[in-house]
């Protein structure tokens, strides 16, 4: 009874190994796979974090940071001699034994409309000399710093309307590279499904003429053929088992691409299917187009980089001038003890006006400006015709949509009737009707109507989803491919 359970247990392993090495994907199985275990898609994951992640960071620059840092008046510790000039101008040294640490503690927040920045602190200092046992607190319980630039280009406004779109754009592209990630895996599954169909056409090819040499070295025997005819025969016959051995190099060969993409392992063993049907939907050039403009990343680019132009003229003109207001105010005050400090503390006031006026620049600042101006207008010139190009190419991509599908209908018609045409003149080779040129004719005219039939699948279903990725609509699915609250 053990022995029959051992039997039955390796049976089972067997036939599920078995099941396992002879894995059968579908195009729709190798585009999920690509989807989602794919080294592309985990770079995609990646940049799409990063981006993310970004994107946190510019907008923790409008927000409060709470800071503290040292503020020690020299050293913290130092134990030393020091020079001490005497009053007949000698030198002597004396010794210097000192502890003076200092904390500031404060508040910034950047000013998002002006461009300035508000700090609110406190400040305390210790001194402790050692040497002579005198203790004393310095600081400033309150105090508030504000820096102001005037006429000068202020980066959180234009960092505020650019950053939201570039956020923006990387989803969308994100989104896209999916699509580009689903034409690739559609790719390389037909370059597969290619070789594996050359393969299996060499393989066929081999074996029709070794049967056909034998028979043509038969009536050579016989005196119905020539030698010529013979020896053509066979050249046909070395040159299929070198079609043979290429084709099998070719299917291994894209066997390990695809393997490498859909991050599939190498063990694994695999057969490829072709697609079921052919999906049935109409696309209008109106859609396409308004479904590009409404979704795609590189439209959006489009108001990004005029904003950019903008930002650096803007950059430029705040060069010209550098000018600038400081002000505090605080409390100041001096004590045995941190308690000190509050009581009765003083004022401590300070304003300041900087300024970086050019009297005499031989032009250099206006030569800055109108750099920064002709290449704005530059940058207009150039997204006016990445425009026109961005809807000749979803027109274009439509246009070959239909004709691809009609394509497939042609090439999938002449398969049929060039394998027909095949079997009839094998047939009246054999009662000999015909001789072995025409039958190579119709076995070349088959293997080309095979191939064409699965180029043309290729085709469509890569066309497929470049028209996914170039609008971010399925049409087939009639749904977003992005959505914008989407995260």
């Amino acid at each position: 009874m053990n022995k029959l359970k051992i039997i039955i247990s390796v049976a089972f392993v067997m036939f599920t190994f078995s099941l396992k090495a002879q894995t059968k994907f579908s195009m729709e199985d190798v585009v999920n796979r690509a989807l989602t275990q794919s080294p592309a898609f985990k770079q995609a994951e990646t940049r799409k974090e990063n981006r993310f992640w970004q994107y946190r960071y510019f907008k923790t620059n409008y927000n409060p940071q709470l800071r503290m840092s040292s503020n020690n008046a020299g050293s913290l510790y130092n134990n030393s001699f020091t020079p001490v000039r005497q009053p007949d101008g000698s030198i002597e040294y004396r010794p210097l034994n000192q502890l003076n640490p200092g904390v500031n503690v404060g508040l910034q927040q950047p000013i998002q409309w002006t461009g300035g920045m508000i700090f609110i602190n406190s400040s305390y200092n210790y001194f402790n000399n050692i040497t002579n046992d005198t203790r004393q607190w310095n600081g400033s319980p309150f105090n508030v710093f504000f820096n102001q630039p005037l006429f000068a280009f202020n980066p959180y406004k234009w960092d505020r309307k650019i950053e939201p779109i570039r956020y923006e754009e990387s989803k969308r592209e994100y989104a896209e590279n999916m699509e580009q990630i689903s034409s690739d895996a559609v790719e390389a599954f037909f370059n597969v499904l290619q070789a594996q169909v050359n393969a299996q056409i060499a393989k066929f090819n081999l074996a029709n003429n070794d049967t056909i040499y034998k028979i043509e070295q038969g009536r050579y025997n016989i005196g119905t053929t020539s030698q010529d005819k013979l020896l053509q025969v066979e050249l046909q016959l070395l040159r299929s088992r070198q079609d043979v051995a290429q084709a099998d190099l070719d299917l291994q060969t894209a066997s390990l691409r695809l393997r490498t993409f859909i991050g599939l392992r190498s063990g694994e063993r695999f057969d490829l299917s072709l697609p079921d049907a052919i999906p049935q939907f109409e696309v209008t050039e109106e859609e396409a187009l308004q479904f590009a403009k409404q979704n795609r990343a590189a439209f959006i680019a489009f108001e990004r980089r005029k904003m950019e132009a903008e930002q650096a003229v803007a950059e430029a003109k705040g060069e010209r001038y550098q000018v600038g207001l400081t002000a505090s105010y605080g409390t100041n005050n001096v004590g045995s003890s941190v308690g000190d400090l509050y009581q009765n503390p003083a004022r401590q006031q300070m304003a300041n006006v900087t300024f970086n006026v050019p009297l005499i620049d031989w032009g250099r600042r206006k030569a800055l400006m109108r750099t920064a101006l002709a290449n704005k207008r530059l940058n207009d010139y150039i997204i006016d015709q990445d425009e026109v190009t961005f809807e000749q190419e979803i027109l274009t991509q439509v246009r070959q949509f239909e004709m691809l599908r009609l394509q497939i209908e042609i090439t999938k018609k002449a398969d049929e009737v060039a394998q027909e045409r095949y079997v009839v003149a094998q047939n009246r080779y054999l009662i000999g009707k015909i001789d072995i040129t025409n039958l190579n004719i119709a076995l070349n005219e088959k293997d080309t109507a095979k191939r064409s039939y699965l180029e043309a699948l290729k085709s469509f279903w890569t066309a497929y989803y470049d028209l996914r990725r170039l609008t971010l609509y399925d049409f087939y699915g009639k749904r977003l491919l992005y959505l914008a609250d989407q995260d």
